[in-house]
């Protein structure tokens, strides 16, 4: 086994963190490797960081401001030491008494993420059809071969991250954003406790924030080396619809009616202008990509390993 670094966004849970903290260090305690201790404040207004700053071993990341889930992730990833990350939830309903099996089964199926499945989980029932809903529509979107992929508790190989910045609400997609970049995804049931301190920070809010987030992975995952595929293909159909609306105000012409009192005409110039306009933003995009992966080594693709037999 590898070191480790467990790496906790942290918002408004003074109430938790102690109790988390003594977890995490029983269980790091006994993997019996070098491990890290990485908390981030995101921003806490309840005392959270006096508590942070009172536990030993531990890093303690302050964020200037609520920047999210996500952004506090990244922090906590950017700032690791270690070969194999453990990411939890800071009220206490992941287990971190989970992250053995969780490391044991990333190491015996070469996986490089392995996710927590919450099968019997101990949330409001509106909370969990909510999470149903998202999870239908992300596997018919991004699928990304697990039940659960809103579950903070996982284990990730470091390198997955190499050249990778998360943001929005993105903490729930990474396993579809690695999945994406050729890298082998797991999945293993885990224990999920019901909160007993502290409030939850879900809300519609963060639910609508997460769907546009993954509307914009499905169109990076299809479409972002080639996006002259989508847009140009947009515009080119929008173009014939405008060919056969503007055959409805000829056809109408030609019966006399007179242009000024029918739609069709205007219909049909402002499809073929938009039609137009997504054909060339698509031509535009087209070259910025190829100007992106052009620069700075950046690739599509990710190489795992680089053998030479001599």
């Amino acid at each position: 086994m590898k070191p480790v670094s467990f790496i906790i966004p942290v918002y408004n849970e003074a109430e938790n963190v102690d109790q988390l903290h003594k977890e995490i260090l029983a269980v790091a305690s006994t993997l019996g490797v070098d491990f890290e201790i990485i908390l981030v404040d995101d921003g806490s207004t309840d005392g959270t960081f006096k508590k942070l700053k009172q536990l030993h071993p531990a890093t303690i990341i302050r964020m200037r401001s609520n920047f999210g889930q996500t952004s506090a992730l990244d922090a906590a990833i950017k700032a690791s030491r270690y070969p194999y990350l453990v990411a939890l939830d800071a009220d206490l309903q992941n287990d971190p008494a989970d992250v053995p099996a969780l490391i044991k089964h990333l190491e015996e199926n070469e996986f490089d993420v392995v996710s927590g499945w919450r099968k019997n989980r101990k949330d409001p029932y509106a909370k969990k059809f909510v999470s149903r809903g998202a999870n239908l529509i992300r596997k018919i979107l991004i699928d990304d071969g697990i039940h659960d992929s809103g579950c903070t508790l996982k284990v990730y190989r470091k390198e997955c991250f190499e050249n990778v910045s998360l943001y929005g609400e993105m903490h729930r997609f990474i396993p579809a954003l690695l999945k994406m970049k050729g890298f082998q995804i797991g999945e293993l049931p885990v224990n999920h406790r019901p909160r007993t301190a502290g409030k939850s920070k879900y809300n519609m809010k963060r639910t609508l924030k997460g769907l546009v987030d993954m509307i914009m992975i499905w169109y990076w995952n299809r479409y972002a080396t080639r996006p002259f595929h989508f847009l140009g293909t947009a515009g080119i159909l929008i173009m014939i619809f405008s060919f056969f609306s503007g055959l409805m105000a000829l056809k109408e012409f030609f019966q006399g009616q007179d242009m000024s009192e029918t739609f069709w005409p205007m219909f049909s110039l402002m499809t073929f202008l938009i039609g137009v306009q997504f054909f060339i933003l698509g031509f535009i995009s087209d070259m910025l990509m190829k100007t992106y992966y052009g620069q700075e080594g950046r690739t599509v693709y990710s190489v795992k390993d680089v053998i030479e037999n001599k």
